[in-house]
């Protein structure tokens, strides 16, 4: 089998039939992918090519082309082992080409594949492969069972007797049996359907097991098990204090293996093909079914969980900004004092203190006067505090500050997960080397006010917090997954190419991390561009690289309107079309929706743009550079509750949605402990998806259900 073509027909027919697209869809997009061009380029860019499909259609037929080509490349592997051994039949042959998952086509190699060094390994290495194939044949014997037996009696072999001969001779045949692919198939659906996921506290582990009380001792059907009951359970393994497993039907499977193999009821060796049969499953069967079907329910509560995960970091990313004005963010701290930073409304840093309205210093007043000389120098708008500790006493001090001094002030709690792994950062140190960490904390927590994605990019996904048990799933596939969400973020709002960070211009289509660098340091040695068309003067941003990243980067008064919205460059001439036909010109066009009203898409239409970039063309104009996030909205904190034991049951208060899961979703009191709104909580209505109702940074009003203190939990309900 040839090395595989990402363009080859097998492969695109088989993308085709899993995602239910047309052929030439898939072979557009898959020629696209193929010539260097990016998803976000492609879904706004190349609509008339792939017929309007959008990023999750593409990202769709992406995934489908990687696993294609690696199920591809296996069986070209496969297929030359095996051919190699010599024992590639015609009939093999078609069995390994008709696969269409890794799972299938494993478990056809297995028989042919390297093993390490088993008991029927060395039951063959004693010369017993003969005695299985005798008992194999279930045919009538030349001589009696004995004879046959004593004759692989062989002490130099280690066959002392005929007890230890027939032992080898049933290790062989169970581990053959266990290797054969349809078994191994029954296995896996039986499992997989009637199974059942047990899991139990290890000896000597209860007293570690406390946090894992609901799973000492519970047992949940396999085909009905949700995702994070079986990511918990896992992670009980994993810590050391669970054992988890796969019950099932013994009799029934034992009883699947006779049937398969055992013909010859009257063979003088029936009994031992029996016990082999039970030693297959026991020892064989059993353990590898619990491993695949436990591996299956991992993917799929892997898959589940990462989904939530890349929502809650869309919504948090597409969180509404503030805007370019002037921020205070404060980093509080009872011992160390609140550090706070001061930045205009590019993000530039002006100043920092340290001040402490807190206890042990308490030193309210000056604190007050430290804070309002630099609010008063620097007219500051906002003030951004950070939700981790002391961040209730915080907000009560900044609230009775603006209060007691009438200021038009507004302070905002925001989350400063993963702000200090941002502050510890060579990028952190690198903006800001002569800064003390927790003032780079400070920053951080401004500019996330200012603008949550341009910051927030500057941060691992895994550390702002995006859900639970992101450290159980698999790290590869969730990488890919929150890179994904953060370049469809990124490119979904556009970037100020004179204001970007490396860390966000490296999020653009067709840049990345190298590129951004060098992007950076032309503007550092030459000042702002004032054009798309400087970027070619980059060194090393090729054409390729322009095509994939121009309609996305904004350059904000430049000399060129269009540069300042989603129109891509190679389009420009069509808005000069456009221009004439109003007998205006272009830059009188950009912007006016009255203008552009009157423009019919149809007269545009040429062999080399379509109606849909047309159309794309024609609402950019009217609203160019339209930032695509809502209107920025701040929670109003009960001033009265700081703290759990400020909660009491039936209290309303308003909070913001911190996470969503398929469970529910939790949100931020201001009490330094999420409340739980459990899915049969969160509507008046059935809920069968949580993201249906609430997103991540929604502001909600809620009504405590339950406070537990011990437990540090909180029941809360939108049903009142």
């Amino acid at each position: 089998m040839a090395t595989p073509n990402a363009t080859d027909p097998q492969i695109i027919d088989a993308i085709s039939r899993e995602l239910n697209l047309p052929v030439k869809q898939v072979t557009a997009v898959v020629e696209l992918l193929a010539a260097g061009n990016t998803i976000p380029f492609i879904a706004r860019y190349r609509k008339e090519v792939t017929g309007g499909l959008d990023e999750i259609a593409l990202r769709a037929i992406e995934d489908g082309l990687e696993k294609a080509t690696a199920l591809a490349a296996r069986k070209a592997t496969v297929l030359k082992t095996i051919e190699e051994q010599g024992l590639l039949t015609d009939l093999l042959r078609r069995q390994i080409e008709a696969c269409t998952d890794l799972r299938s086509l494993e478990a056809i190699y297995l028989p042919y594949k390297p093993k390490r060094r088993t008991r029927a390994t060395i039951a063959r290495e004693r010369g017993l492969q003969p005695l299985a194939d005798v008992l194999l044949s279930q045919s009538k014997l030349d001589r009696s069972k004995q004879a046959i037996l004593e004759s692989f009696v062989n002490k130099e072999l280690d066959v002392p007797d005929t007890e230890t001969a027939i032992a080898g001779a049933i290790d062989i045949i169970a581990e053959q049996w266990s290797e054969d692919a349809e078994v191994r198939q029954w296995m896996v659906e039986k499992g997989s359907k009637f199974g059942q996921i047990t899991s139990q506290v290890k000896r000597g582990k209860k007293d570690e097991a406390a946090k894992f009380e609901q799973y000492m001792d519970r047992q949940e059907s396999a085909a009905r098990i949700p995702g994070h009951r079986l990511l918990a359970m896992l992670r009980g393994e994993s810590e050391g204090v669970l054992k988890v497993g796969l019950a099932m039907e013994e009799d029934r499977a034992i009883s699947h293996v006779k049937s398969r193999f055992i013909k010859n009821p009257s063979f003088e060796f029936n009994r031992e093909l029996h016990t082999a049969a039970e030693e297959c499953f026991n020892r064989l069967l059993q353990p590898a079914t619990q491993s695949t079907v436990l591996q299956m329910l991992k993917e799929r509560a892997d898959e589940e969980a990462i989904s939530v995960f890349g929502k809650n970091l869309h919504e948090l990313l597409m969180a509404a900004p503030a805007g370019p004005r002037t921020t205070i963010g404060i980093d509080p701290g009872f011992r160390t004092g609140c550090k706070v930073a001061v930045v205009d409304g590019t993000g530039k840093f002006l100043a920092n203190t340290t001040i402490y309205p807190t206890p042990p210093k308490s030193d309210v007043a000056g604190a007050g006067k430290s804070l309002l000389a630099l609010i008063k120098k620097h007219n500051v708008e906002l003030i951004a505090i950070g939700n981790g500790t002391a961040s209730r006493e915080t907000d009560s001090f900044v609230g009775e500050l603006i209060a007691e001094h009438k200021l038009d002030v507004t302070k905002v709690m925001v989350s400063e997960s993963g702000a200090s792994i941002y502050s510890a950062s060579e990028l952190g140190g690198k903006e800001f080397p002569d800064l003390d960490i927790t003032v780079r904390g400070a920053i951080s927590i401004a500019r996330r006010l200012q603008d949550p994605l341009a910051e927030l990019v500057k941060t691992d996904p895994k550390s702002i917090g995006v859900g639970q048990y992101q450290h159980d799933v698999n790290q590869t596939q969730l990488r890919k997954c929150l890179d994904r969400t953060v370049e469809s973020c990124v490119n979904r709002v556009g970037v100020d190419l004179n204001m970007a960070s490396v860390p966000l211009l490296a999020h653009v289509a067709g840049i990345g991390p190298k590129l951004a660098e060098n992007i950076v340091l032309y503007r550092d040695a030459n000042g702002r561009f004032e054009s798309r068309m400087e970027l070619t003067k980059v060194p090393k941003l090729g054409k390729k690289a322009f095509e994939q990243a121009a309609g996305f980067l904004r350059i904000r008064g430049g000399k060129e309107p269009l540069d300042n919205s989603a129109v891509h460059p190679e389009s420009y001439s069509v808005v000069g079309r456009m221009a004439k036909e109003l007998k205006a010109d272009a830059k009188t066009l950009v912007g006016n929706s009255t203008l552009s009203q009157k423009l019919k898409p149809e007269q545009f239409v040429d062999s080399r743009f379509g109606l849909p970039t047309v159309q794309d063309i024609i609402a950019e104009l009217a609203k160019p550079g339209r930032d695509p996030r809502s209107e920025f909205k701040v929670a109003q904190f009960d001033s009265s509750v700081n703290s759990m034991e400020d909660l009491a049951i039936g209290m309303v208060l308003e909070g913001v949605i911190t996470n969503v899961t398929h469970f529910g979703a939790f949100i931020d009191l201001g009490v330094h402990q999420d409340g739980l709104i459990h899915i049969s909580q969160l509507a008046n209505t059935f809920v069968s998806d949580p993201n249906e109702i609430v997103s991540v940074g929604d502001v909600v009003k809620v009504k405590v259900l339950e406070v537990d203190l011990d437990r540090k939990r909180i029941a809360v309900t939108r049903k009142f």
